[in-house]
This record gives structure tokens, C-alpha cells and sequence, in this order.
């Protein structure tokens, strides 16, 4: 199977706390719920729909797990039931066993080795949403397949980077891009070439 991050990011590749104002307060950052605006951009819902009804389940690293299933798992959503029925892989070193939503599976150790080993599995894509410090672990090793990112039209100047700096070098080509009528940019990048 694959590994594709999926992702919304501003234009200078913050992707901490799209979602909520509270999302992710790390370091001091207030700008969370920065793409609640385009929320209903009914191009970026198809694109994520389309992507997360051909999934495999999710991969994520400790913080995106306990926020995102601690989170959905109290609203009233579609998304509750989805994110709890679909299968979850872990990559932390600080949990353990058993994690406390259904279907999830622990990586620890190696990551980088399970995730590999994943991706010798049959299968669908295995997405990550979140998960910076996953994606930054992984993308050097070559163990990322695809990138779906979400371009908000918007500088925030703060906040954690999809990619830190000293990231890289990595090329990257251009497999698809559709501009959408509220700005945002869906854009699909595939790694080119050899890894660091």
C-alpha cells in the first residue's frame, strides 16, 4: 500500500491547527482555525472524500491520534463513526497497549521499519493527516508515496511547518492541480528521485 499525507497548509507551508483555535497551542501559536473560512469549498470535500473512501485507514503519530479521535469522539458527526471503524496506526514510543480507541495498532520501536513494512502490505492508500514530526521522520527515508495538499491562500508568518527547516532537499513533480473557487489550491506532489 501507499503512504499519502493529506494535508492542509498556507502558502508558507504552516499546516499547524487548520481546524480549531484551540487544535494545537504548541509554542505559543493563536492563530488555529485558520481554514474554517474555506470550510465549505465543496472541491476540497470531494477531493478528501474521494481519497478517504478508497483508504486503507490512517497512520498517525501520538499527538494527531489523541487529538483528533479525543476530539471527533465528542462531537455529533458522521466523522465520529468513520474515524472509529476505519483501521489506525500508531507511531509513538511513549504509548502502550491497549490504545483506547477501537482499531488502532501501536507502532513503536522502529517506526520507520514498521511503516516500510507496511507498505510491503496489499492494500489501499494509508493516509496521514497531521502527523507533522511523522511526515518529517518519514519523507527523508522515501516511506512518503504521494502528497494531497490543500494550498490556503494565506501567509500566517507562525506556526509549525509541514516542512521544518533543514528539511530537504527533496524534488518533488507535480501530479495534479485543481484551483477551487475559494482560492485554495489542491495540489497532488510525488517525490522524485533518491532520498537523503
Amino acid at each position: 500500500m501507499r503512504i499519502v499525507v493529506i494535508s492542509h497548509v498556507t502558502l508558507d507551508g504552516v499546516m499547524q491547527g487548520p481546524g480549531r483555535a484551540d487544535e494545537d497551542t504548541r509554542g505559543g501559536f493563536a492563530l488555529g482555525g485558520w481554514a474554517a473560512e474555506r470550510d465549505g469549498d465543496e472541491a476540497v470535500g470531494r477531493a478528501w472524500g474521494r481519497r478517504l473512501a478508497a483508504s486503507s485507514g490512517y497512520l498517525l503519530g501520538r499527538r494527531t491520534y489523541q487529538d483528533v479521535l479525543g476530539h471527533w469522539n465528542t462531537q455529533d458527526s458522521p466523522f465520529r463513526d468513520a474515524l472509529n471503524n476505519a483501521p489506525k496506526y500508531v507511531a509513538s514510543n511513549t504509548l502502550a497497549e491497549p490504545l483506547p480507541w477501537p482499531n488502532s495498532t501501536l507502532l513503536s520501536g522502529d517506526i520507520p521499519a514498521a511503516v516500510a513494512e507496511l507498505r510491503r502490505t496489499p492494500g489501499d492508500d494509508l493516509h496521514i493527516m497531521g502527523s507533522g514530526a511523522l511526515i518529517q521522520s518519514l519523507s527523508p527515508l522515501g516511506l512518503i508515496d504521494e502528497y494531497l495538499l490543500c494550498v490556503h491562500p494565506l501567509v500566517l508568518g507562525a506556526g509549525r511547518r509541514l516542512f521544518a527547516d533543514g528539511f530537504g532537499p527533496i524534488a518533488f513533480g507535480l501530479a495534479d492541480a485543481t484551483p477551487t473557487d475559494s482560492g485554495v489550491i489542491i495540489a497532488t506532489y510525488r517525490p522524485l528521485g533518491d532520498h537523503a
